[in-house]
């Protein structure tokens, strides 16, 4: 067959290899995206004392500037949410477990640190703590970066006494003290790393949907569901060596999945274990838990 003498036959070769080009450029970039994702997460890498486990956090996130983020966000929730007044009651049984827990935290950070052969992290105390009781139906608490504290009065019924309401605090302390806020926003920012790399490789939004989901589900959430086992361990710990008996723990989180209605997602679709997983746990970890009680409660 004759060529076309138009040569629109090369015309069409000269696509297809400017295509094949624009191809490579794609993967190319593709590469380039994830080899900074790479780079990121190796030299971002560190040891946490509490845990002994290697953990990501971004080089550029210091302690000054999560303690920075806490305080803000946690004076607008009390500019939406007014607390109650100090002289109140249950603000004051309140405060007296937040100040109980927080005389130990010197001791169960240098304990659990040597337990692992590290030193003891120092990052807490430059904390300003503080802790307020927000009038709420909600069973929940917090503590932001840098120490400032919340619990929603919905908590007490479910708490029924200072030892588990010691043990749900001493457990937001914990996230605080691991610094697991700046660990999620660098997950957050490998995650968008993740993001750009799928858009520069040409993949359509519902792919990249797709493989960000699969990201969640392999590998934020996991990792989500253990800050949550690690501020458990971290908590109880505290709550023992504050003088509060850990085994009110089990029965809180029982009540707290009977609160709920004991309608929960999958786990595997969570942030936080299932009630289940999470007494099993607890009860696992009684025993040391039993033995910071014994070496540091001093009433």
């Amino acid at each position: 067959m004759r060529n076309d003498p138009f040569g629109r036959g090369d015309g069409q070769q000269v696509r297809r290899r400017g295509g094949g080009l624009f191809g490579n450029i794609r993967w190319l970039v593709l590469l380039g995206f994830l080899a900074y994702g790479g780079c990121y997460y190796l030299s971002n890498r560190t040891q946490d004392p509490y845990t002994g486990e290697t953990v990501l956090i971004d080089s550029s996130i210091g302690p000054e500037q999560e303690r920075a983020l806490g305080l803000q966000a946690y004076k607008e929730i009390l500019s939406q949410e007014r607390p109650l007044p100090k002289s109140d009651p249950t603000a004051q049984q309140i405060t007296e477990i937040a100040r109980r827990l927080i005389a130990k935290v010197d001791v169960v950070t240098a304990e659990l640190a040597a337990e692992h052969g590290m030193a003891a992290p120092e990052h807490w105390r430059q904390f300003e703590w503080d802790v307020n009781v927000i009038p709420s139906e909600q069973a929940n608490a917090f503590c932001l970066p840098g120490g400032k504290m919340a619990v929603y009065t919905g908590l007490v019924p479910v708490a029924r006494s200072a030892d588990a309401m010691a043990v749900v605090m001493g457990h937001e302390i914990a996230h605080a003290l691991l610094r697991h806020g700046a660990q999620r926003m660098s997950q957050q920012k490998l995650a968008q790393i993740g993001q750009m790399a799928g858009a520069a490789s040409g993949m359509d939004p519902q792919q990249q949907q797709m493989v960000m989901a699969a990201m969640g589900y392999g590998y934020l959430l996991p990792y989500a569901r253990s800050h949550e086992t690690q501020a458990d361990e971290v908590g109880l710990m505290l709550a023992a060596a504050a003088c509060y008996d850990p085994n009110e723990a089990i029965g809180l989180w029982q009540r707290m999945s009977e609160s709920s209605g004991g309608e929960a997602p999958p786990e595997f679709s969570s942030t936080h274990p299932n009630p289940g997983t999470r007494i099993q746990t607890l009860q696992g970890l009684m025993p040391k838990a039993m033995e910071y009680r014994q070496k540091f409660c001093r009433q």
